[in-house]
């Protein structure tokens, strides 16, 4: 069989795996590039794209490989306290780190490094690779009657976001949008509920550090992310 080519990569403000939404579409206001591979960058591939609202992607856990692999695994959402079955789950400790996601086309532009795709949604680290692109099809993808297997036991975890103005003033307002969309997911870990405790987000080549009690995520701090810090993120 031949080997996996990576057609493009995304960028976007999720410089960490933390804080990454749990799934896509929970945290549209962040949006994302997907930046062709040069032998990719063929303006004809893309023809016709526009004509839908949605697209599935088809990526690689790039920061998550390990060696080998186990039949069951622990999710977060269960607390880390319940085994699973792989394969009843969407971990990134498979034998092949794939992912599967679905994000809302915002738009196709021509760019000095050709064409380009506008998303958002994404549930995607900064410059994971992207192995293909299809079409996601209303008629044939959507199914209302769908259970969700041990994700219909667990409650749906959003928080309120507080941001101060004096830390807005060191976000753009579309960094400000995406922020809040994101945090409102409560990237915590499921069994983590110290309100003491200071959590730092890394977004936007920022650090963003907030504490979460009785349902309201505060940002305390946005600080810009030092040269040497960054260097360690590449």
């Amino acid at each position: 069989m031949e080997t996996l080519k990576v057609i493009a990569r995304i960028q976007n403000a999720y410089d960490t795996k933390f804080g990454v939404p749990r799934q896509s579409g929970l945290a549209e206001e962040v949006l994302s590039t997907i930046r062709f591979e040069p032998e990719f960058r063929v303006a004809e591939a893309l023809r016709g794209i526009e004509a839908y609202s949605h697209l599935w992607l088809i990526w690689g856990f790039h920061r998550a490989e390990r060696e080998g692999w186990r039949p069951t695994v622990r999710p977060p959402r269960l607390g880390g306290n319940r085994r699973v079955g792989v394969f009843a789950t969407r971990s990134p400790f498979r034998p092949n780190a794939l992912g599967l996601s679905c994000v809302k086309l915002i738009g196709v532009e021509r760019t000095g490094e050709g064409m380009v795709l506008r998303v958002a949604g994404a549930d995607l680290m900064n410059g994971t690779p992207i192995y293909d692109i299809k079409p996601y099809l209303p008629y044939a993808d959507c199914r209302p009657e769908a259970t969700g297997g041990f994700t219909d036991e667990t409650e749906k975890r959003r928080v309120r976001v507080e941001i101060p103005e004096s830390c807005l003033r060191a976000l753009t307002e579309e960094e400000a949008a995406g922020l809040r969309s994101a945090l409102a997911e409560d990237p915590r870990p499921a069994y983590q509920e110290d309100p003491e405790r200071i959590y730092a987000f890394e977004f936007a080549g920022k650090t963003i550090r907030f504490s979460v009690r009785d349902g309201l995520l505060t940002v305390s701090a946005v600080e810009k992310k030092q040269k040497e810090d960054m260097k360690h993120d590449l």
